[in-house]
């Protein structure tokens, strides 16, 4: 319990406001900043933008370090820290520049949490720092990976703990590194993230596809929404709506951009699904969102000359 508590306190402390209310933190050589990337929803055709995830990018010396490289460095001793302190800076930057009700999705390494009491620290403080940013714990949505190679005790406590102060569950990758359908869904996620890798390549033939479409109806059966990740050409746009997806994010929606985003800026999304729009505000919807909704596509592989 004490470790944690610790852990929060250096996160504070290597967070610095700048004078636009952006929220940067410090570690070591290395700045940390915030992107978001939106989420959309298929809703009467069109898409909704609904949700934006919080990632994290390093910097050193003013040069962008890739996020893999910079997580492979901290020392095992730190990663709590560390993922303490990113995860502070998403929800700061959300709370200035995310508006409601649109959900923040920010992610958890299970592989972290080895005591349940520790995940149950971290999530007090977690609801010190949303009350801070003045979110809506019901507007944020805790992403856990389920990899063979994670402790399953670790990962367990975390979602138990997740479920019991009463935050959204959504697991990340599945389809990477042989996931377990019956495990995944024991955990009785609120969103599984289907890996854009694994999506991009059975999108690739028909019989790919049926599985896709198997696996989607399997999961939103049992209760369970369903978000396609990296999404890069329109034709994967229109077999993700197909499928039977009901979230997208990837490039061929919107890049990442770094706090302060300039979405942000863009009409509140619908507090309800399903809502009526009329066709004005749809065209309030990101240029390149409209554009990828609206080319042509081809049904399966990928595009020749492109």
């Amino acid at each position: 319990m004490e470790r944690q508590g610790v852990s929060r306190s250096i996160a504070l402390a290597h967070i610095v406001r700048q004078a636009d209310g952006v929220a940067t933190g410090v570690w070591a050589d290395y700045t940390l900043k915030s992107a978001f990337q939106p989420i959309f929803a298929f809703r009467g055709g069109r898409l909704e933008l609904v949700a934006f995830e919080g990632l994290a990018r390093p910097f050193r010396d003013s040069a962008g370090v890739a996020p893999a490289d910079f997580f492979r460095m901290i020392p095992a001793g730190d990663r709590l820290h560390v993922e303490t302190l990113t995860r502070t800076l998403h929800l700061l930057n959300a709370g200035a520049f995310i508006p409601p009700p649109a959900k923040v999705f920010v992610n958890f390494d299970p592989s972290v949490f080895v005591e349940r009491q520790l995940a149950d620290a971290s999530l007090r403080d977690m609801r010190l720092t949303l009350h801070e940013a003045g979110i809506d714990p019901r507007r944020i949505v805790c992403e856990v990976t389920e990899k063979p190679s994670a402790p399953g005790q670790a990962l367990d406590g975390l979602v138990a703990a997740l479920r019991d102060h009463g935050l959204r569950i959504a697991v990340d990758d599945y389809g990477a590194e042989e996931s377990d359908m019956e495990r995944v869904a024991a955990l009785r996620p609120d969103i599984v993230k289907f890996d854009a890798r694994w999506i991009a390549r059975l999108m690739e033939t028909r019989p790919g596809f049926a599985l896709l479409e198997v696996m989607v109806r399997e999961f939103s059966g049992r209760g369970i929404g369903i978000v396609f990740e990296g999404i890069e050409e329109g034709w994967q746009l229109e077999l993700a709506e197909r499928a039977g997806a009901d979230m997208v994010q990837g490039y061929a929606l919107a890049r990442p951009e770094l706090a302060p985003p300039r979405f942000a800026a863009f009409p509140p999304v619908a507090a309800t699904a399903g809502g009526a729009h009329d066709h004005a505000e749809a065209q309030d919807a990101p240029a390149a969102t409209r554009h990828a909704a609206n080319q042509a596509h081809r049904p399966f592989g990928r595009r020749r000359g492109s």
